[in-house]
């Protein structure tokens, strides 16, 4: 699996390869063992691969399609629909949705519903998880106040266990003094 990461300003660090815009990455072992792991990424710095393709242009496929998701200047779109006809179909279609502004509203609406039922999913996903702690809370506090409740029944068992035996107490206390006298 493969995770493309596009910077539009990228952070600092990129800037110490200023001339290099693609950067992979893969995890690795602090122990040395190797395993073919599934994940990779890719780190593209647009504002550095722009630099790039204003000095040197656009020299590979790879470079015409980051060109294509990243620049509108219309120099460097000719050059490129020049170099690569095969962008030509993608920039009128997007020419057309952006002269159509009904279409453009379209997009974002439809995009805004499924922000919305996403965000009503997460909302309604995390409800779930408050309402399973506020029940794993409300049983242990259950299980505090029947064991609380038990302590107090049997408190109060020891209790008028001791009341019946100074009880005891004082009626041989009070046999013992009228037998003295």
């Amino acid at each position: 699996m493969y995770t493309i990461v596009l910077f539009e300003n990228s952070p600092e660090e990129f800037r110490a390869y200023s001339g290099t815009y693609l950067h992979w990455f893969e995890q690795k072992s602090d122990t040395g063992l190797e395993m073919n792991l599934l994940q990779k990424y890719l780190f593209i710095p647009l504002d550095i691969f722009g630099e790039k393709i204003h000095n040197e242009g656009v020299s590979n496929e790879t470079e015409a399609w980051l060109a294509f998701l990243s620049q509108d200047d219309p120099v460097i779109v000719a050059h490129l629909i020049e170099k690569y006809p095969e962008f030509r179909a993608m920039y009128e279609e997007v020419y057309r949705i952006c002269r159509n502004m009904e279409d453009v509203m379209k997009i974002f609406s439809d995009e805004l519903r499924i922000l919305d039922e996403n965000t009503v999913m997460n909302m309604i996903d995390e409800m779930k998880e408050e309402n399973e702690q506020m029940r794993a809370e409300l049983e242990r506090r259950g299980e505090k106040i029947a064991l609380l409740e038990s302590q107090s029944r049997e408190d109060r068992r020891h209790y008028e266990e001791m009341e019946r035996q100074v009880e005891e107490l004082r009626q041989r206390l009070a046999s013992q003094s009228r037998n003295t006298v």
